[in-house]
Order: C-alpha cells, then structure tokens, then sequence
C-alpha cells in the first residue's frame, strides 16, 4: 500500500492527514480533481477510526415536513410551492402532534421538523407547535427549523434571531438541522437561490444557535453548479466556525436530485463523486466529530458502502420523508431498526444506536434485534 501511495500526485497530502496536520484550501481543491479515490478514502477511514472506533451510529427519528407552501424560489428545489398551487399543503396542529406522538409511542427519539417558508403561518404557530409537542412527548428530542427557516421566523416576529432561538428554546427546541446551507459561494447563490438567506446569514444563525447552547448539524449540496473550489470553500467556512463555536455535531453532505427542479437537465451526482466528497470532507473537517451518510439522498447501497469512506453516522429510520422524494429520490421513505443494524453490520461495524446528541440508547428490545442480525 505505501508504495503505490508514494507514486500517487497526493501522497504528500494524503501524509498530511495521517499526521494530523490541518489540510489547507489548495489540499483540498488538489484533492478533488485526484481521480485516486481509494487512497483518498483510505485516509479517510484511517481519520474515521481515530475518532469512532468501529462504531457506526444510528437513530430511530421521524421526520416531519409541517408544509411545503414557500415564499422562495430555490431552483434545486422540487419540494415547495405557492399557496394556491396543486401540491401545495399544510399540516394543521393536530396533525402534527398525532405524528408527533404516534413516533414517541413507537420509540424515536428525535422528531426532524422542516419546512417551507410559509407566508402567513404566525410566529405564535410555531412556538405552539414546539411546546405542544414537548408537553405530549417531553423525552422526545425535538430538532427544528434550518437556519434559513430561523431568519424567516425572526422576520415575522419582529426580533431579533438571538430572540427568536431563546423564545423557540425555551418552548422546548433541542437542536436545528443543518439544511440550508446549500454551498456558501455568493455566485451559486445568486444563480440558484437568489431569495435565500445568504451564506454569510446561514452561519451566522447557527453561531448565535450555539453560543445559546442549541447544538446543530451542517450540509452542503453539491453535484449541481458548483466547483471543487466551492465546496472547498464552503468546508473551510464550516471548520472556522466549530473553531470558534464547537457547536457542530456533524457534517452531512447532501447529493442533488435534479428531477422536477429548475436543473431537471443535469445528471444525477455520480458514486465516484457521492464518495470523493464524503472522503474529502472527513479529511478537511478535522474539528467535527461526525460524518453522516444521509441514506434518503445518497442510496442505502452507497450509504452502507461509505461506512469505509470516512462516514460514522448512517442516520436513521426517518419515515415519511418528503423533500428529497419530490425530486425524484427512488429510496424508501423509511427503513426499520433491523435493516439499518444489518446494513451496518454487513459493512463490517459495529451499531451503535444514539440519540439527537450522540449519546448511546440502551433498548432491551434492540438487544434481541442485534442477537438476530
């Protein structure tokens, strides 16, 4: 192995790594226009289990999708509509709260709520739907609202976003999601999603987010528009931040499905792409703790395969997903506890059920699942 690697054009990166020095912009751009990605995930498997062992993680969550009414226009995006369009819906309260506990009864421990910018929906809406839901299912942890969905909800309420996330938490929000961030490059986001919070916005949200205690994830969207120096970017922005905050717990890149969205001409990302930036991005962010294969976007056969290419998170059974269904995604929309364990198994790991903060759930339950795998 160490002899064909020291005839790789990125042997001295790849030895940076390894020692643990901090990989720089140019690494990484150099990085992504290798083609050697075996060496690349190797690395990237080495760094894995520095940090997590063999363990790879899992939780059982359910997503909600509240509504997919929108004031933006994003052109990667075929989940949102208008109003008055066909397609275009919104879940009262008591929807919400019956799958809300309807989850809680079946065993999540986390609920996934996003959703569109809504026009019209009150301030006051919102803050219910947190606080009726943690009354009902005060163990459930709840994480809610992309950054991009913080601003919008600062904006109808008139506060500021520091006010906005104390009010939110205090109704019982545990975390955000890291959706959103999309990539930081103001010229993508101008081309793409003009309307959206800037990137500059999203991580500022996510750094008043932290600085109250409210821990969050962090996603890229790639495989659309984008350049290696892009993404590189929008890496390094990210590894600045949880510098500063530590506030991250894990990296998700998301793979573009560009069926019904404005980009329905582009071609699906390919495996070759899906794994070099899985690697990469475990190699460039050295301060983040955890790299999720988000299996709804990526493919559960490709999720199980990135186990040994820098990934340590393979999600969770999720259920009822509806944003990345709407362009296209051929995945399932949930998978059970034992398909999960015997995805992970297989790949030769060894499960790990966590909750929303990467701590261990204890299951009898689970134990006999796990002694039948």
């Amino acid at each position: 192995m160490e002899k064909l690697l020291r005839l790789s054009s990125i042997y001295d990166i790849i030895k940076k790594a390894e020692q643990c020095e901090r990989l720089s912009s140019e690494d990484g751009v150099r990085l992504f226009k290798s083609n050697d990605i075996l060496h690349i995930g190797h690395v990237a498997n080495v760094i894995r289990e520095r940090k997590n062992g063999n363990k790879a993680y899992y939780i059982t969550n359910r997503h909600i999708n509240y509504s997919n009414i929108c004031k933006n226009r994003c052109k990667f995006c075929a989940f949102s509509r208008d109003k008055e369009a066909a397609g275009s819906y919104e879940m009262d309260m008591e929807e919400i709260l019956e799958k809300a506990i309807v989850a809680a009864e079946e065993g999540a421990t986390e609920l996934h709520i996003v959703g569109g910018l809504h026009p019209d929906l009150p301030f006051d809406f919102y803050v219910k739907m947190i606080r009726e839901i943690h009354e009902s299912c005060p163990d459930m942890h709840i994480q809610a609202f992309t950054a991009v969905e913080i601003e919008h909800l600062s904006q109808l309420a008139k506060l500021s976003v520091r006010q906005t996330l104390k009010i939110l938490k205090e109704a019982g929000l545990g975390s955000l999601p890291g959706g959103g961030a999309e990539v930081f490059s103001p010229r993508i986001r101008e081309q793409l999603c003009p309307e959206k919070l800037s990137g500059e916005g999203w991580l500022q949200v996510m750094r008043e987010a932290h600085t109250l205690g409210l821990r969050s994830n962090a996603t890229m969207l790639y495989g659309h528009v984008e350049t290696p120096e892009d993404r590189i970017n929008h890496l390094i922005k990210l590894r600045e931040l949880q510098d500063e905050t530590g506030g991250f717990m894990s990296f998700i890149p998301l793979a573009f499905h560009p069926r019904n969205t404005e980009l329905s001409n582009r071609s699906s990302t390919t495996a070759m792409l899906d794994l070099k930036v899985i690697a990469i991005s475990r190699l460039m962010l050295d301060n983040f703790d955890h790299i999720k294969a988000f299996w709804i976007m990526l493919g559960v056969k490709l999720s199980q395969v990135s186990l040994g290419f820098g990934v340590d998170d393979i999600d969770g059974t999720v259920q009822e997903e509806k944003i990345t269904h709407a362009a296209g995604a051929e995945t399932p929309e949930a998978l059970s506890v034992h398909e999960i364990i015997k995805l992970i198994k297989e790949a030769g790991r060894e499960p790990v059920e966590r909750d929303t903060l990467y701590s261990p759930v204890k299951r009898k339950q689970r134990d006999v699942v796990l002694q039948k795998v």
